[in-house]
């Protein structure tokens, strides 16, 4: 016969701490992110086309595309947001939700727009490259 698990009363509280500090890290980053989307925004932009990750015809575009990810970001319930992020979400061992929503906003809708030439680059590569921008400018 199977043992059954029952997790104590500690555990319990020690599991319930954990999960309550990852959801307010997650909304308190969205919250700063609400106040800086227009620069950093530019900044990633910049730095995917600076280094080659994204090959386009309109820096600008690229531009607003991120924007509107941010956007979306902003404003997406919880389902949403880990619906776009599942197939990544083991890229790094701590990501961070910004920069993990707008990777994979970056390899699954925005390799499809009419003015992307090209994305390369493995998935690691563009996460970095966004997260650097993302902590620079949010912390």
């Amino acid at each position: 016969m199977a043992k059954t698990f029952r997790p104590s009363n500690r555990e319990a509280s020690i599991l319930s701490k954990i999960e309550s500090s990852r959801e307010h890290n997650r909304r308190r980053a969205i919250s700063r992110l609400r106040d800086m989307k227009e620069p950093l925004a530019n900044a990633v932009a910049m730095k995917l086309v600076e280094t080659g990750l994204v090959e386009t015809t309109n820096k600008n575009v690229l531009e607003e595309q991120i924007l509107i990810c941010f956007d979306t970001l902003c404003y997406a319930d919880d389902f949403d947001v880990d619906f776009l992020i599942a197939p990544i979400r083991n890229l790094v061992s701590q990501p961070n939700i910004i920069s993990l929503y707008t990777t994979a906003f970056v390899i699954e809708k925005l390799i499809n727009h009419k003015v992307i030439v090209d994305i390369f680059g493995s998935d690691q590569d563009i996460y970095i490259c966004i997260h650097e921008q993302v902590a620079k400018h949010l912390n």
